[in-house]
């Protein structure tokens, strides 16, 4: 008798102070579906993809660790390796684990960040020589504008800036996964601008893609057109800019010319997520805007599109 309850009172001492711990014996009730994504090179190779019930007290972390074989060091804050693929430093590169909630860069660990249960969480194992920095993914299309981000919600805006028709159509993109777009321009807003490279770069976030990925964490650039040699032998300055593509060491390697759009997401002084839908033409910020969907955007980190055919950025290192 004496023995049985002293082995009640040690198993519930466990539990409680498993349960403040926060180990997660069976604890809580369901919270909602969560979908988990782990990657690797910028969201060039699958490696897990599912939908998982959260329950009441999961974090990150906890849920990565129910799904996937992983280690973890400094008192299982940091996600060291993911089904044997460790971080590394030297050879190629500086390689390791980053994740996103809802299209955003977590500002905490893993291990802190708790679950509402609409998240869409994503872990990218990723070469980091040209940024450890990038505020922002599109590759959670809907999010951040459906849910939120962990729950948070933003009102949501288009900024149109010249866009013509392209802006109604990334409209209608938004308000088919359910999002209510807010008027005027109100404060701490998720923005969505869409135009010609040569009206967004105004703006002081959107800017931040000029000053290369350890600034906006955007694998491309824009630079000034030229038109053809005129008659008397001299070139001229175009008006259009045309997209550049960087590498995952943030070198340009690709011209692709004033046609091609750019979608990309980034954000400033981690302010809520901008997302530009832009080119160097109006059909470039149409290829853009037709590109708000999953199919186009599904686990990419931004993308170069022309005329429905979608090119993942960053391109691969030579």
């Amino acid at each position: 008798m004496r023995g049985r309850r002293g082995t009640a009172v040690a198993t519930a001492l466990l539990c409680a102070a498993l349960a403040t711990a926060g180990c997660g014996l069976g604890a809580g009730a369901d919270v909602g579906s969560v979908e988990l994504t782990v990657t690797r090179d910028y969201g060039a190779a699958p490696m897990l993809q599912r939908s998982v019930q959260a329950r009441e007290s999961d974090t990150v972390m906890r849920l990565l660790e129910g799904e996937a074989e992983i280690e973890t060091r400094y008192g299982g804050g940091f996600v060291h390796a993911i089904e044997g693929v460790a971080e590394q430093s030297g050879g190629d590169g500086p390689y390791d684990w980053f994740f996103y909630v809802d299209g955003v860069e977590s500002p905490i660990g893993a291990a802190e960040v708790e679950l509402e249960g609409t998240e869409r969480i994503w872990w990218d194992y990723r070469d980091w020589s040209a940024t450890n920095h990038v505020p922002a993914v599109v590759g959670s299309w809907p999010a951040p504008f459906a849910e939120g981000v962990g729950g948070k919600r933003y009102s949501v805006v288009v900024e149109c800036r010249e866009g013509g028709a392209a802006c109604d159509v990334a409209r209608e993109a938004l308000k088919r996964e359910g999002v209510e777009l807010a008027s005027g321009f109100p404060k701490g807003a998720a923005r969505v601008l869409v135009g010609p490279w040569r009206r967004l770069r105004s703006d002081a976030t959107a800017r931040l893609i000029e000053a290369g990925p350890a600034e906006s964490g955007v694998f491309a650039e824009f630079q000034a057109g030229v038109r053809p040699l005129s008659p008397t032998g001299r070139q001229r300055t175009n008006a259009d800019f045309e997209l550049v593509a960087l590498d995952e060491e943030g070198e340009a390697v690709a011209e692709l010319g004033p046609d091609v759009g750019l979608v990309a997401a980034t954000s400033r002084y981690g302010g809520p997520p901008v997302w530009v839908v832009t080119g160097g033409t109006p059909a470039a910020v149409r290829s853009a805007a037709d590109a708000l969907s999953p199919d186009s955007l599904r686990d990419h980190y931004a993308v170069a599109i022309e005329g429905g055919a979608v090119t993942p950025l960053p391109l691969e290192a030579r």
